[in-house]
């Protein structure tokens, strides 16, 4: 078992975010200092969630203003710091300009913090939050993969810039830190790679693409059907745990894929059925591959017939035995985590009983 070092601080950047929210707060109530660099100290309304936490943990919080696409604004933050968990970078799917608002603050940024982290001699490891999109960029390409599962050795070929542009960013971010960890010898670089992050965020307000897609299962969006998209799921305080646990485990090494269910997007929306199936318009069955790829793309414009095509009815499989293994992880139940997401979101106005 791990033991966490509560003697040096430790960085988070993202604090704020969805993922790291989860991670601060298992930091702080390990009794860990965490720098947290963000856009605006002064926005207390975005820090408030936090500062909660802080205020009942026997960890210290403190704030550092920094940007992602600001070479040099992370020096404050990180000083004395002995880990840094990297998790700020843009989860979006609607975007106009895939460079600016995906590619530019993924890459860039972690090129930023890990140039930062080698300019920090008190750094010892970098954990860097990458994704399974990095991997794989479409399910057609898990049928290519070895037996027909992913694992850690895979890399993403297929995405670009104007196919599955998420995923692109993601791939190219991450070998970005590969590259910088391997031109040095003082600190060590651990990859964790999750697959669809979903449960209640620690923020109940929080913009990540997890809450668009789950509010479809409640808002009506998908009351005719859902796709069957396959992917892989895992619950967001499971994914704090693995980021715990890749900073604090001496032998913790390379990449490691966090994903705790094999799924698709109607049996996700399925497991709400028994709870709230009387009262919301949970999807319970599944809309035809051919129509999607006819409405699809006038529905949504990322949900291209090439998407379609190489996707819908695809499952999705993946070797999560080393994030077991290494990292200790357990997952908790699908049903678990969605019920406890969707509830959330219920309280917090999200949509409105039927």
């Amino acid at each position: 078992m791990f033991k966490i070092d509560t003697s040096a601080p430790v960085m988070v950047t993202g604090a704020t975010g969805f993922v790291a929210g989860w991670l601060v707060k298992s930091l702080l109530e390990a009794g860990v200092t965490v720098h947290a660099p963000v856009r605006d100290p002064a926005n207390l309304a975005k820090l408030k969630y936090l500062e909660a936490i802080a205020e009942k943990s026997p960890g210290d919080l403190k704030y550092f203003k920094a940007d992602l696409l600001d070479d040099g604004s992370y020096a404050e933050a990180i000083k004395g710091c002995a880990i840094v968990w990297h998790t700020a970078s843009p989860f979006t799917t609607n975007v106009k300009d895939p460079q600016k608002e995906l590619v530019d603050p993924a890459q860039l940024g972690t090129r930023n913090v890990l140039e930062e982290a080698n300019r920090t001699p008190s750094i010892q490891r970098v954990v860097l939050t990458s994704s399974c999109a990095a991997i794989y960029g479409d399910n057609a390409d898990v049928a290519k993969a070895p037996g027909g599962v992913l694992t850690e050795d895979i890399w993403n070929t297929t995405s670009s810039l104007t196919h599955q542009a998420y995923s692109f960013s993601k791939t190219v971010a991450e070998k970005e830190a590969w590259k910088i960890a391997d031109a040095q010898s003082r600190w060590d670089l651990v990859v964790v790679n999750p697959s669809l992050v979903v449960g209640p965020g620690v923020n109940p307000h929080a913009t990540s693409e997890s809450f668009s897609l789950v509010k479809q299962f409640g808002d009506g969006t998908l009351k005719s059907g859902a796709p069957r998209i396959g992917f892989g799921a895992v619950d967001v305080r499971d994914l704090a745990q693995a980021h715990i646990a890749a900073g604090f485990t001496v032998d913790a090494e390379g990449r490691h894929i966090i994903s705790g269910h094999e799924t698709n997007l109607l049996e996700m929306a399925m497991t709400l059925l028994e709870k709230y199936g009387d009262d919301y318009p949970i999807p319970r069955k599944a809309m035809p591959k051919w129509l999607i790829w006819l409405v699809g793309p006038v529905v949504n414009k990322t949900l291209t017939r090439k998407v379609v095509s190489l996707n819908v009815d695809v499952p999705w499989r993946a070797d999560n035995s080393k994030g077991i293994r290494a990292l200790g992880m357990h997952y908790r139940p699908l049903a678990e985590s969605m019920t406890d997401m969707f509830q959330q979101m219920i309280d917090n106005g999200y949509f409105k009983k039927r």
